[in-house]
């Protein structure tokens, strides 16, 4: 059975500028102190035109002074789905959010350790049985067959739990009102 969701947020940038870096993003690498490396910074609307050209993609972000990382440059196909997809009518039902500021808001303000150490993965999963998630376990022992890693699946919930804070009215978010891109997309993360 199809079901629709009333919010969705996605780990995924929406709303791109075509220069500078944009006020989430930087409210989200403070929020995460010297984690911060964990929010992408420098995703921008003319990045999108070399989706396949790593050295062109690098070569137009040094002109701009940034650099673009291999990891940024992997997921651009992904934030230009996104980005194809979306418009401010979308928006009203699907926004951007990004789990390690959620992460952060739900451990009292401090940044995880990484999500790939064990520490990391079970101070997540810790924080998610906290926050109702009864069958973390469970779920994460039915990945092997499926291509998922762990902390996808971590990731996932992180956002699920911000969504519900949206629908609920306490939602919060980094990035202003007017923090729009010339699309008309809000550039902001909900956590």
């Amino acid at each position: 059975m199809a079901m629709k969701a009333d919010i969705t947020l996605l780990d995924m940038p929406i709303g791109l500028p075509d220069l500078g870096y944009r006020a989430c993003d930087l409210a989200a690498r403070t929020m995460l102190g010297s984690s911060r490396s964990r929010v992408f910074l420098g995703v921008r609307r003319p990045l999108l035109a070399f989706l396949n050209d790593y050295a062109g993609a690098n070569a137009w972000g040094k002109s701009v002074g940034c650099r673009v990382s291999r990891q940024m440059f992997a997921i651009l196909p992904k934030i230009a789905e996104v980005d194809a997809f979306m418009s401010a009518h979308a928006q009203q039902r699907i926004r951007e959010s990004h789990p390690e500021v959620v992460y952060c808001r739900l451990a009292g303000g401090y940044a995880l350790p990484s999500k790939t150490s064990p520490a990391g993965r079970a101070t997540r999963r810790d924080l998610l049985l906290d926050h109702g998630f009864a069958d973390i376990d469970s779920w994460l022992g039915t990945l092997r067959k499926t291509g998922a890693k762990p902390d996808d699946l971590l990731d996932a919930c992180a956002c699920a739990i911000a969504a519900v804070d949206v629908l609920n009215g306490t939602g919060r978010r980094l990035g202003g009102e007017d923090d729009i891109d010339r699309r008309g997309l809000k550039m902001e993360i909900w956590y």
